[in-house]
């Protein structure tokens, strides 16, 4: 390992994990132990830039203190990709993870976090955990029907250790996001994934049948084989931000219909609308709707919101109530001028106070 007097005047790292105002960067720099992290903070300059640090940056550190493992973040590289839920730069793809039973696998859920993933750009590796607990034709059913839909699940048993070596060469070399409900076996597939690593747990909710959620932050973790491994905090509903002409998009399905033949309108919803390539028989085509609506919705929402802000502003907020009152003109608020207040009394008084007549 190079002496601490030979190392480059800033070091290159990966942040691992983001705690209020200090960030674990995990070091690359070469002829450093890739094991070596820092505790970090930014310079004030990245915070006058109002430079956020994510988990996933590449970052340069300066003035690396080796007795106390202290840094200061100096430089953020500029990011090949970026999410914002979870927040996580430059990943190269989502693993989304479910389970066949305990808890049961809902299809409209399913199809919810499959958008939601679809809608950041990035490739989706689908993971089933728990196949135990199903027998073999409903195994065979499901991953017919996922086909269908246009993926290509894992059918992994992390109780049984069997499934996964495929799973560890999809994950070698690549920054994947760990993503899905509580209680389907994340933090497991970590825990057998980096056995070095100790994750809390969590059981299936008893009177919920649900998972309960045990992670609180996002953090990278190193797979033994390469890559880089991230679990984020479980979300039950996830939302999509996308537009209602946009969501099709998100459906393989759909897209496959749309490769085939155009709709007949450019902004077409595929509800109703005459001639069109999408409207048909598919199974995920209900669940489209549903989502549709709620993203409709969404919409008007906040068309309703912008055009309330436009006109209104927010008052301080009274008992709990948030109260507005209307926009004050852009013009400035003055008497009018001696001069217009004659020119309007001579038109309507052309006899009583014209020219001649003395100044009031």
């Amino acid at each position: 390992m190079t002496s601490p007097t030979a190392y480059p005047p800033e070091l290159s790292g990966v942040v691992v994990a983001v705690q209020a105002n200090y960030y674990r960067v995990q070091l690359v720099t070469p002829g450093i132990d890739s094991t070596s992290e820092l505790l970090c903070t930014r310079r004030s300059r990245l915070k006058k830039l109002d430079q956020q640090i994510m988990v996933g940056d590449r970052v340069g550190v300066e003035e690396p203190d080796w007795q106390g493992l202290r840094g200061a973040i100096a430089t953020v590289s500029p990011r090949k990709t970026q999410l914002h839920r979870p927040p996580v730069a430059n990943a190269n793809q989502v693993l989304l993870m479910f389970a066949l039973a305990d808890p049961i696998l809902d299809p409209l859920q399913l199809t919810r976090f499959l958008v939601t993933v679809e809608a950041t750009g990035l490739s989706i590796s689908l993971c089933l955990n728990k196949q135990e607990l199903i027998s073999d034709d409903k195994r065979q059913q499901w991953q017919e029907r996922l086909r269908a839909w246009g993926y290509q699940p894992f059918l992994i048993s992390l109780h049984q250790n069997a499934g996964l070596r495929e799973l560890q060469l999809q994950l070698q070399g690549q920054l994947t996001v760990l993503s899905g409900p509580s209680g389907v076996g994340k933090s497991s597939l970590i825990n057998h994934l980096i056995p070095d690593r100790d994750v809390r747990v969590g059981a299936v909710s008893d009177r919920w049948g649900q998972g309960k959620h045990t992670t609180r932050h996002v953090e990278l973790f190193e797979l033994p084989e390469g890559g880089l491994l991230t679990d984020t905090p479980g979300f039950n509903q996830p939302i999509t931000d996308c537009s209602p002409p946009s969501l099709a998009q998100y459906f393989p399905e759909a897209r496959q219909r749309l490769e085939r033949g155009q709709c007949q309108f450019n902004d077409c919803l595929h509800r109703d609308e005459p001639n069109c390539a999408v409207r048909g028989d598919w199974e995920r085509y209900p669940y489209y709707l549903t989502l549709l609506e709620e993203v409709v919705a969404q919409q008007m929402a906040q068309d309703a919101i912008a055009n309330t802000e436009s006109k209104l502003k927010r008052k301080a907020k009274r008992k709990g109530n948030t109260e507005y009152e209307p926009k004050l003109s852009s013009k400035r608020y003055r008497r009018p001028s001696r001069r217009s207040q004659r020119q309007n009394l001579n038109d309507l008084y052309p006899d009583r106070y014209s020219e001649d007549s003395p100044s009031t």
